[in-house]
């Protein structure tokens, strides 16, 4: 993978969260999935339209690369989006395996128009009970049944 990042890749990341602000669409997010040079994905911001809290752009580039590409892990991916990718997005990134992340505007640049993602970076950090939403462990014994059945699998494919 590149050292340096592709400026076309990243100006069609900004042009996608542009155009979906522009028509109503969703909010100013915009990403671009990249393997070999080539675009394999895009995504923009969907969670208004789409009534789907997950439906972030990189998430929905994630959801479209795997579709083409046919497998869950994407390495040999860089991603391009159009901000510095929230703590759920990000997380996606690293479970979909991608080699590297290039972003346009900041984490304080989205805070600055009331997206603003330092709350869930304060409450990741947060012990359970301390966090605004409660939780709590139950039936734990019950649920390693399927940890279990899942570690003995000889059909499993590891993440």
């Amino acid at each position: 993978m590149s050292l340096s990042g592709n400026a076309e890749f990243m100006r069609r990341a900004i042009a996608l969260a542009s155009e979906n602000v522009r028509t109503g669409a969703g909010g100013p997010f915009g990403a671009v999935i990249v393997r070999d040079g080539s675009v394999i994905a895009e995504g923009v911001n969907c969670v208004t339209r789409t009534n789907d809290a997950t439906a972030h752009a990189e998430v929905t580039a994630i959801r479209a690369a795997c579709l083409a590409l046919g497998r869950f892990a994407l390495h040999g991916c860089e991603i391009y989006s159009s901000c510095e990718p929230c703590p759920m997005c990000l997380a996606a990134i690293y479970w979909a395996r991608m080699d590297r992340i290039w972003f346009a505007n900041t984490q304080a640049d989205a805070a600055r128009i009331d997206f603003d993602d330092a709350f869930l970076y304060r409450e990741i950090a947060l012990p359970l009970s301390e966090r605004a939403i409660p939780a709590a462990m139950m039936l734990h014994d019950e649920a390693w049944e399927s940890f279990q059945l899942w570690r003995e699998s000889p059909t499993k494919t590891p993440f």
